[in-house]
């Protein structure tokens, strides 16, 4: 089986390590340089290099504001029966281009980024197959994160973006708020510090990855919650409520068990 990675950043590199010792596989990456440390892989730095490769199945592993774009370069040199496949967090627009593309498709969405996860121990994490993927590419990803021993869920396309929006932009927003009323602290707490990891952690994601996440339209809802919840806590704080912060702590540990 032929593969084609497209991009050389840290999941395409991901991807590739993980691959190329089970298949033939090659590296699409325009940025030659960004190719330094691809091995046991084919790199191809021009379109016209595709072609001869034949790949049965292309992985798109771009920033996410580039992915249907890189899609829409590589299709003139790809045959009919290519799997085309996508690894972004956020499937805005991909189920149309899909269907735009008439081929088959496997989207899938590893919830485990190179920001925060150890890439070389996952087994506590999770992936996410879309459920209108392909039936062979669908058994390839399964294979794939099995061995990983990652969870494996199935949603919609639908379905993927609100888990998306619950468990990503949650925690997005709470650090993003986080980030925004910090100031310098000579002497900070132990607790202080782990959040001050998670926002620099966060700070180094991509705007766009981030926009788009925020901008999901189920998004707002989520929001909702935290505003909600917090205006809780703060009318509990005001007026010393030892009973309601006493019901408050109790879902919280519940909620979190």
């Amino acid at each position: 089986m032929n593969i084609l990675i497209l991009g050389a950043g840290k999941m395409g590199s991901f991807f590739t390590d993980l691959l190329s010792f089970d298949y033939d596989v090659a590296v699409y990456e325009p940025d030659a340089r960004k190719m330094r440390f691809v091995y046991n892989a084919l790199r191809f730095s021009s379109l016209d290099e595709i072609k001869g490769f034949a790949p049965d199945m292309v992985i798109n592993c771009v920033t996410l504001n580039a992915t249907i774009g890189a899609f829409e370069g590589v299709l003139p040199y790809l045959g009919r029966n290519c799997i085309l496949s996508d690894i972004a967090s956020v499937k805005t627009g991909l189920r149309d281009f899909y269907k735009t593309a008439g081929m088959k498709f496997v989207s899938t969405h590893p919830m485990f980024g190179p920001t925060f996860a150890n890439l070389g121990n996952l087994q506590s994490e999770n992936a996410i197959i879309i459920k209108e993927s392909d039936g062979l590419g669908k058994a390839f990803f399964k294979e794939i994160f099995g061995k990983l021993k990652l969870n494996v869920c199935e949603y919609t396309f639908d379905e993927h973006d609100e888990v998306v929006a619950y468990s990503l932009a949650i925690p997005f927003a709470s650090t993003l708020v986080f980030g925004s009323v910090m100031k310098h602290m000579d002497a900070p707490g132990t607790t202080f510090k782990k959040h001050l990891a998670i926002a620099r952690g966060l700070s180094s994601e991509d705007d766009f990855l981030l926009t788009e996440i925020l901008f999901n339209p189920h998004t707002p809802e989520q929001l909702s919650r935290i505003i909600g919840s917090l205006e809780g806590l703060k009318d509990i704080i005001d007026k010393k409520d030892n009973v309601r912060m006493k019901e408050f702590l109790t879902m919280f540990r519940k909620n979190i068990e």
